[in-house]
């Protein structure tokens, strides 16, 4: 049986969030992996994006996942591109179940419009129609590599951790 989770869905998903709650629940080790490849390069994502462009940021992402993918007893908010190479699901699924957190494009706007900047991939034009753009090339990648799917919509992280709870029980109660 495997012994974590790992979150995965586009930013403003509530991966963080509900990250944070689900390993408290659950009495496990929350890990960042946005904070954790901050911390490895020394600088903020925004920086490594117009620094050193998205491709050394990918790099960054699968060398953070190499760590932490075998770790036991783990939640794992993972970024919204870690779909984007396959090496990252396929580590990832040798220890984590993966859950993959869900919101509308309207939502998705309105929870990352809030903050200020560390949006690299939305710093365009027209912000709205890019996560609509990046939403229908990421959707297939998301729900292949997803084991649960929770729309957060129009739920809160209590409500959100409820029901991985529920849908990790029925999970393992259908496992050999």
């Amino acid at each position: 049986m495997k012994s974590s989770i790992a979150l995965i869905g586009f930013m403003g998903t509530g991966k963080t969030a509900v990250g944070k709650a689900l390993a408290e629940r659950l009495g496990k080790e929350f890990i960042e992996l946005d904070a954790l490849i901050e911390k490895k390069a020394g600088k903020p994502i925004p920086e490594i994006f117009a620094q050193d462009g998205e491709i050394a940021f990918r790099e960054l992402e699968i060398a953070a996942i190499r760590e932490v993918a075998g770790r036991k007893n783990v939640v794992v908010a993972c970024g919204g591109g870690i779909v984007l190479n396959r090496i990252n699901i396929d580590r990832l699924k040798q220890e984590c179940v993966i859950v993959y957190l869900t919101a509308t494009p309207g939502v998705i706007w309105k929870r990352v419009s809030r903050g200020a900047g560390g949006r690299p991939l939305l710093d365009v034009d027209n912000p709205r129609l890019r996560i609509q753009e990046m939403l229908k090339f990421r959707r297939p990648l998301y729900e292949h590599a997803a084991d649960i799917t929770v729309d957060t919509s129009k739920l809160t992280v209590d409500s959100v951790v409820g029901e991985i709870l529920s849908k990790l029980s029925e999970i393992k109660d259908t496992s050999p």
